[in-house]
């Protein structure tokens, strides 16, 4: 079984009971977790991606852009190790770190435990970054405004075929590492076109963490969805 998410090799009935208990139990959490970031206009992002698109990085970047401005807060997801809490909080914002084991996602549960020891300050934003998989997490509702998937140019054109259930759920694509693709045959172009056969609702910025290119655009896009969740 990979981690507690019910996805083995297992077939018929045992396998759909296991999953649909553990979804029914992970929606009244997600339900709950909305609630509590609906009633303070609290933000919360999912970020879901493969390991090593450079999640932590964007969040470095982002959290330096909002300094002052903007209160952030970031629930960090990995198997083991405190090693991402650890930048983020060098970053300057605060960060509680879960670690899943042998799990493969970070489920709403997880969340509530740490938000409570979070305890995000009204119209803050919460990021969540998801442990790196493209599987699992597109099926669990933590109780986010939206799913961000995160692909790096170094992943190929193909990720949103490869992996449409996550594609279909995120609201927004960030492309990134931009800076690598004069050394890369990858066309940014084609990675959209990809994306767009699975989901034609799905937006995509084009950044880089290391030069800035693109946060622009991706920091007008957050401060479009905490307008949103304000009202």
């Amino acid at each position: 079984m990979c981690g507690d998410c019910g996805c083995s090799g297992e077939n018929g009935s045992r396998r759909l009971a296991v999953e649909r208990d553990l979804l029914a139990a992970n929606a009244g959490a997600a339900a709950a977790n909305r609630a509590f970031f609906a009633e303070r206009g609290i933000l919360a992002l999912n970020l879901v991606s493969s390991p090593g698109s450079g999640k932590t990085s964007i969040l470095e970047r982002t959290i330096a852009e909002f300094a002052g401005t903007v209160p952030v807060a970031v629930i960090e997801g990995d198997q083991q190790t405190a090693n991402d809490a650890e930048r983020i909080e060098r970053a300057g914002a605060r960060a509680v770190q879960v670690n899943t084991g042998s799990g493969c996602h970070l489920d709403a549960r997880m969340v509530a435990d740490a938000v409570a020891g979070l305890d995000p300050a009204p119209g803050s934003v919460v990021f969540i970054e998801n442990v790196g998989n493209l599987v699992c997490p597109a099926m669990f509702d933590l109780g986010e405004a939206a799913k961000v998937a995160i692909v790096s140019v170094t992943e190929g054109e193909d990720k949103p075929e490869k992996y449409p259930y996550m594609f279909r759920a995120a609201s927004l694509c960030l492309i990134n590492k931009t800076d690598l693709l004069p050394h890369l045959d990858c066309d940014p172009a084609r990675l959209r076109q990809s994306g767009l056969a699975v989901n034609p609702g799905l937006e995509f910025i084009e950044l880089n963490a290391k030069t800035g290119q693109g946060f622009s655009s991706w920091l007008d896009w957050i401060g479009r969805e905490r307008r949103r969740v304000a009202g």
